[in-house]
Parts: C-alpha cells; sequence; structure tokens
C-alpha cells in the first residue's frame, strides 16, 4: 500500500536531514577535493553501504534493541567515536604534503575512501537509533512494517547519493585549486577538525 502524500512528505524530510552538513558530507568533499572524482565515488558508496546495512538491521528489529539496550549502543557509540577521533587526530597531526597521482596507489587510495565511509556508517549507532525512530512514522497503515522501513532506508540512500553526486561534481574542479602542499595541508587538518568534533559529540551523547 503507497500513501504518496506520506512518501512525498518523508522525501522532503530525508532531503533537509541528508543535505545538512555533517561527517559524511565532510568525508566525501575532502575525498572527491583532495583525492579523485573515483575516491569521492567511493567514500559516497562506502557510506551508503552502512546506511543499507543498518536500514536492514532496523528492518529486522535489531535497531530496536539498539535503541532498548544502554549497554550495546554505548559499545557501538564509543567504538564509533574513537573511530572518528582516530581519523580525525591523524589528519590533524600527520597531514599530506600532497596529493596521490595517477602513478601512486590509487588502487589503495580508493580502498581506504570505501572504508572509511563504510566504518563511519556503521559504528554509529545514532543512525540505526535514527531509523527506528524515523522511519516508522511515514510507513503507511496496512503496509508490511519491515518491508516498507527498509524500502524507505533505501530511498534515503538514494536522495543521499544524488547529493553526493551534487558535492563530487562541485568540488572536483574546486580540487585543481587544491594542488599545493599548504592548501592540502590545511584541509586536512580542518577535515580532520570535523571528524573530532563530531567524534566527541558522539562519545558525549547520552544513551537513547
Amino acid at each position: 500500500m503507497l500513501d504518496l502524500p506520506l512518501l512525498l512528505a518523508f522525501v522532503a524530510a530525508a532531503a533537509i536531514l541528508t543535505i545538512t552538513p555533517g561527517v559524511d558530507t565532510a568525508m566525501v568533499l575532502r575525498a572527491s577535493t583532495t583525492g579523485s572524482r573515483r575516491e569521492g565515488v567511493l567514500a559516497a558508496a562506502g557510506i551508503s553501504l552502512g546506511c543499507l546495512i543498518w536500514g536492514a538491521a532496523v528492518s529486522l528489529g535489531l535497531g530496536a534493541i539498539l535503541r532498548a539496550s544502554v549497554l550495546a549502543y554505548t559499545i557501538v557509540k564509543l567504538a564509533g567515536a574513537a573511530y572518528l577521533l582516530w581519523l580525525g587526530f591523524g589528519l590533524i597531526f600527520k597531514p599530506r604534503t600532497g596529493l596521490a597521482t595517477p602513478e601512486t596507489t590509487p588502487e589503495r587510495n580508493s580502498q581506504h575512501a570505501f572504508l572509511r565511509g563504510l566504518l563511519t556508517n556503521l559504528l554509529n549507532p545514532k543512525i540505526g537509533v535514527f531509523y527506528v525512530t524515523f522511519l516508522p512514522q511515514f510507513v503507511p497503515a496496512g503496509a508490511d512494517i519491515a518491508a516498507y522501513t527498509f524500502f524507505l532506508a533505501c530511498l534515503h540512500v538514494l536522495i543521499s547519493l544524488v547529493w553526493f553526486a551534487v558535492l563530487i561534481a562541485a568540488s572536483v574542479p574546486l580540487g585543481r585549486m587544491l594542488r599545493e602542499p599548504k592548501a592540502v595541508k590545511r584541509l586536512d587538518r580542518l577535515t580532520g577538525g570535523v571528524f573530532m568534533a563530531f567524534g566527541l559529540k558522539l562519545a558525549l551523547s547520552p544513551a537513547r
């Protein structure tokens, strides 16, 4: 059963939440501006896969367990915060002095971009809790709750991919202006600061 007005309301709400600046936006921007279009795409793919896994977990009921269990939430939360802090620390205190060239191991850089995006989302329990609390509001009466919840999660990922495509298209030309070592260092440190700020915010957030 499809409730079009309710679905459109979800699309509007999800779009607003997607374009709100956060770790995902910072990660895709950094990957595409100081790396390559391929790195930006793979960072976006990793982030999206993480969201899909959370969406599947929520539709299967695991998200509700995470919401109900303070211990489970805290374990995942602290792991995610530690990962973001570790990434941020590395970017601030060990920034790159130049950009990768096509001859320098692009495969390795691309793999790292994908894994960073994937792990950042998998280790953030707020995504699971967000899906548990947000998605059911847009499930129409009479629909299969598990299947429709996963459908909404997939739709959210699709909206995110469109946004990431816009970011990548806009940031690749900017990347040509960031070839100076000083510019690379500054952007790495700026991104590291963003990661550490969100890591601290996640670590200090109360269990829900």
